[in-house]
């Protein structure tokens, strides 16, 4: 079989797998079937019940805390991301050097460093851009919580905490897609030990996030029943 461009067709199918890997995964996770939620949806019901919970809470100290805390963790991310994806750019004008010393490995065979690198630069992209938009949602939350009147009986109290949820739950929503692309990311570094390396990477990659997100003991503590 001829190579498609710089890549051999083992090398193509792989790629292939890693996208289809990535979309796949985000979409039974985001629409799971209805009898059998992820995390991260059972999470969504728990984020419309802090805001509830929010309008009568006094004072409100714990709740400014918490809001703070999740804009806090997504700028970590973002910065991690911005580090590491100056780390892959810094690797790709290094090339030829890395591409001497891959080739001297026994895994050291098919395309270059250079290409090797993309998708996971590319990956780490997609995760700053989603924890940049998740950061600047919290903002917005935390202002439509400063917004709920301190008054619960007011009219308009539970119609802003309500949409402070949704906010929320946006907001979660895009920082979740962030670790995923995290996650493949680091999959994708499987690529430098080969073809084979990449579809090894990949299937942990899938079956780690999945395993957290249908079958961990964590999902089994937030499904409890109240006694």
């Amino acid at each position: 079989m001829l190579p498609i461009g710089p890549l051999t067709p083992l090398d193509a199918a792989v790629l292939g797998y890693l996208v289809l890997a990535w979309l796949l995964a985000s979409r039974l996770i985001e629409h799971p079937p209805p009898r059998f939620p992820s995390v991260s949806l059972i999470m969504q019901d728990y984020r419309r019940d802090w805001m509830r919970t929010f309008v009568t809470r006094q004072p409100r100290i714990f709740d400014a805390t918490l809001i703070d805390s999740l804009r806090q963790g997504t700028a970590f991310f973002a910065s991690a991301c911005m580090i590491a994806i100056g780390g892959g750019v810094a690797l790709i004008g290094n090339a030829a050097t890395v591409q001497r010393l891959a080739e001297e490995l026994p895994f050291g065979t098919g395309p270059d460093v250079t290409l090797k690198m993309l998708p996971v630069i590319g990956f780490l992209a997609n995760a700053l851009l989603k924890f940049i938009w998740a950061h600047r949602l919290f903002g917005y939350c935390s202002i439509l919580m400063a917004a709920v009147p301190n008054e619960p009986d007011d009219p308009i109290s539970f119609h802003r905490a309500g949409q402070a949820a949704e906010i929320n739950i946006t907001a979660a929503k895009s920082f979740n897609r962030g670790l995923r692309s995290i996650y493949f990311a680091l999959a994708a570094l499987g690529w430098l030990l080969g073809p084979w390396g990449l579809v090894a990477g990949v299937t942990m990659a899938t079956v780690v996030l999945l395993r957290r997100e249908f079958a961990s003991q964590s999902r089994r503590v937030i499904l409890m029943r109240e006694p």
